[in-house]
């Protein structure tokens, strides 16, 4: 008996951490990173997952209908792409294209997620108990992940499940509301947050299989488990564990007990057939295939229309002179349109694309803070160590640090329990001028003469050396230097918008990229570094100068960090002020054609004003993800859709450059692309509602209203224009020029990348020495010639 009682109890620790990790993250407001909201189910096919949200989220995981009929009336959906979508479908062996056409003339019923214990004693009660439990535990967490907004937070010790116990035994809304006794209720329960899964799984009904009741009931919760959920990443990431996404679990886990004991007689029988339902397999209907097949169809069309412009597009041979300057870019697909912008307006001007971050995965700290800001991508961990710093401490630095940490004690001062409310009567006249200053658009941005970061102590030489080598190396910039390199991180500037870390630079972990951008400059300038780079093959002329820039998304300006080095007597700086100037003009004249209300002489002001709900629309659009030498898309008109990696696979050793970018900005690339996906197809459970509507909680995240569930992912106004969709809802393209055996080979040593292609959440594409697409990898390491067949392009 004890071992069957120990299996059983196994079982639903399993069942219930792998409901967690079916669970996204979600980053805090003030390091805010696009997430694929469907990261947990990775490993199933988009079918599958469509027909599990549908089962426990009432999701569907499509547009409806009439915007794939309109797509084909336009004639942006042909029948080829409708014949090869169907053909590569389980629908393709009993359903013709007339049959499909004709389903476009119905508009499926929307998905009903089954019903939780609260759901049905709603229905038996006339009473909003899923309202309650979201208000309850959401003013709980609120207090509990409080990160010093807060005047009282939670105490947190314990861990959340005992202090929500602490909470609960003497909340007495629920009581109040109707629902007798719930403070005696939670004095019952187990003290361990495993214990309580293990006696409500077998009070509720369920064995060791709760099948999908556990990801239901965190599905339910919304944000606070995805921040939950994070905390776990964060933790495991550092090798650790973190049990507060579990202990969640738990205490939802208490109302479904409390309300099944209160309402058992009057749903037992219904809830009977729906716990039959969760430990049953989730069956892909028609419907959903139709979706799917619908889905494809319209990402075909955007395939067919991306080859089309990469083959009209006027080869393009490098030239061996050398260039004025070579300008290096985030790959992100806001800089495509500042790029080409760039390069048109002088032929002495080159640019590249690399992943933000520079390969410099910093842990920073700021100018007299005490705050570590991680400025790399958030699947890896911090290499480097770095800190805004002074050359000397004299007296004007010293005070320039008693500033620094008067200010953060300033802040807390405000927000103290005791002082909060004197604060607001002594100095609220002050902040008049600030608002005025604010109101009337004045805000500053982003400022060149920001003390410049330094690496930390245990950056040696040999070190420096190996950095530098490893990231020119993987930025394909090993000749051929300019005059001037630019190397150009991105960030935004905004006011009034809890979303403005997510404006910011995904690569840098929500920072803005200046920080990399600065420390590679300084560490490229370096004689040392560069003595050592020569006998490795790269040789830098001494007259080429690294200066660090800041491309502002927002309003298209480009600050220089030109301070940061001896650049008083270079000549040419002058010319390329004016080039990036005039390059900021033509970039703000083509975003201002899809802002609202927009003009090219009003992008800067709208950056500034702060009740503008989109002063730019960030990744919107993104569709393509494309790793090959600039030379295939220069003079492509790519409509800021598409992330631009520079790579010569030719130069790629081993091709291990190859694999770092289809393990890194691809990943990070496809968590953009499908968190815009997720929240345009299905914005109640993955997008962040509407920004009018937005109160933020524990500075961690929104809710809408006064409480409730956190909501994530992106607001409306980000993927919507009022009128129509600004960002039209396809899965990620990926073009790479390199031979397809050693695309197969990496994507057979990395599963989980492979598991992203096979399962269909992103297509893979390789680029012919025309920049032509050639190949399309189908699942199980084949590849379809794209001049012949279902995937022909042509």
């Amino acid at each position: 008996m004890i071992e069957i009682d120990t299996l059983h109890d196994d079982a639903l620790a399993i069942a219930a951490d792998q409901a967690v990790r079916a669970i996204p993250p979600a980053w805090p407001l003030t390091a805010t990173v696009a997430v694929n909201p469907f990261f947990g189910q990775a490993g199933d096919s988009f079918e599958q997952t469509a027909a599990l949200l549908a089962r426990i989220g009432g999701a569907r995981l499509a547009l409806p209908r009439q915007h794939y009929a309109d797509k084909i009336a336009k004639g942006d959906i042909i029948d080829a792409d409708l014949m090869a979508a169907l053909e590569n479908s389980p629908l393709g062996g009993h359903m013709d294209l007339g049959t499909l056409k004709s389903a476009l003339q119905q508009e499926p019923r929307a998905p009903q997620a089954l019903p939780t214990i609260a759901d049905l004693a709603a229905r038996a009660s006339a009473k909003d108990w899923p309202g309650l439990v979201a208000e309850r535990i959401g003013s709980f967490a609120a207090g509990f992940f409080d990160q010093g907004q807060a005047l009282w937070a939670a105490s947190r010790h314990n861990g959340l499940y005992a202090a929500w116990r602490a909470f609960a035994t003497h909340d007495l809304t629920p009581e109040i509301l109707g629902l007798k006794g719930f403070g005696l209720f939670v004095a019952s329960t187990p003290e361990t947050a495993q214990g309580l899964i293990e006696r409500a799984a077998l009070r509720l009904g369920f064995g060791a299989d709760t099948g999908t009741y556990f990801h239901q009931l965190l599905l339910t919760l919304g944000g606070w488990a995805q921040y939950a959920r994070h905390l776990q990443w964060k933790a495991e990431l550092d090798g650790g564990a973190d049990q507060t996404a579990l202990e969640l679990l738990a205490i939802r886990l208490v109302f479904e007990e409390a309300l099944f004991e209160r309402y058992e007689a009057a749903i037992a029988k219904e809830w009977s057939g729906i716990r039959h339902t969760h430990m049953s397999a989730v069956s892909v209907d028609e419907q959903v295939q139709i979706d799917a097949v619908l889905q494809s169809a319209f990402e075909r069309a955007a395939q067919r229309q991306l080859a089309q412009t990469l083959s009209a597009a006027a080869p393009v041979t490098p030239s061996d002179q050398r260039p004025l300057l070579n300008a290096a870019f985030c790959i992100d697909v806001r800089s495509e349109v500042f790029r080409r912008a760039l390069e048109s307006i002088d032929p002495g001007i080159r640019t590249s694309g690399f992943a933000g971050f520079f390969g410099l995965g910093a842990s920073h700290k700021g100018f007299a803070s005490d705050v570590a800001e991680n400025r790399l991508p958030v699947l890896l961990k911090p290499s480097v160590f770095t800190c805004s710093a002074v050359e000397s401490e004299d007296k004007s630095d010293q005070q320039a640090r008693f500033s620094a940490r008067a200010v953060r004690a300033w802040g807390r001062f405000k927000l103290a329990a005791v002082s909060s409310f004197a604060f607001v009567e002594a100095m609220g006249p002050v902040y008049a001028g600030k608002l005025l200053k604010d109101g009337l658009g004045f805000a500053k941005g982003h400022k060149p003469d920001a003390p410049a970061p330094q690496f930390g102590a245990e950056i040696d030489l040999a070190r420096r050396i190996t950095m530098a080598e490893t990231v020119l190396r993987a930025m394909s910039l090993t000749d051929n230097f300019a005059r001037v390199v630019l190397l150009c991180g991105h960030g935004a500037n905004v006011v009034n918008n809890p979303y403005a870390s997510a404006l910011h630079c995904g690569a840098c972990g929500g920072y803005a990229g200046d920080v990399n951008a600065r420390l590679l400059a300084g560490l490229l300038n370096e004689a040392p570094v560069r003595t050592a780079l020569n006998d490795k093959g790269i040789t830098i002329p001494a007259d080429t100068l690294f200066i660090a820039a800041l491309h502002d998304t927002t309003t298209d300006e480009v600050t220089l960090f030109d301070r940061d080095v001896d650049a008083v007597s270079h000549s040419d700086l002058g010319t390329i002020r004016n080039w990036l100037a005039q390059a900021g003009r033509l970039a703000r004249t083509e975003r201002a054609q899809h802002l609202p209300r927009a003009t090219a002489s009003s992008i800067i002001e709208r950056s500034r004003d702060w009740a503008e709900v989109r002063p730019e629309f960030g990744l919107a659009g993104c569709r393509a993800f494309i790793a090959a030498p600039r030379s295939r898309t220069q003079g492509c008109d790519l409509e800021g859709k598409a992330f631009l990696h520079d790579y010569v696979w030719q130069q790629d050793e081993g091709f291990k450059v190859l694999e770092l970018i289809l393990t890194a900005p691809v990943v990070v690339a496809s968590w953009i692309s499908l968190q815009y996906f997720g929240s345009a197809v299905a914005p109640d459970l993955f997008g962040a509602g509407n920004k009018l509507l937005h109160n933020v909680v524990g500075g961690i995240g929104v809710v809408e209203g006064n409480g409730g569930i956190l909501r994530t992912g992106l607001p409306w106004q980000s993927v919507h224009d009022g009128e129509a969709f600004v960002h039209e809802p396809l899965r990620l393209t990926v073009a790479v020029e390199a031979p397809k055996e050693a695309i197969s080979d990496i994507l057979q040593r990395h599963a989980h990348v492979r598991a992203l292609f096979d399962n269909g959440w992103l297509s893979l594409f390789t680029l012919d020495e025309d920049g032509h697409m050639a190949w399309h990898y189908q699942p199980g390491h084949d590849w379809v010639n794209c001049s012949s067949g279902p995937t022909n392009l042509s």
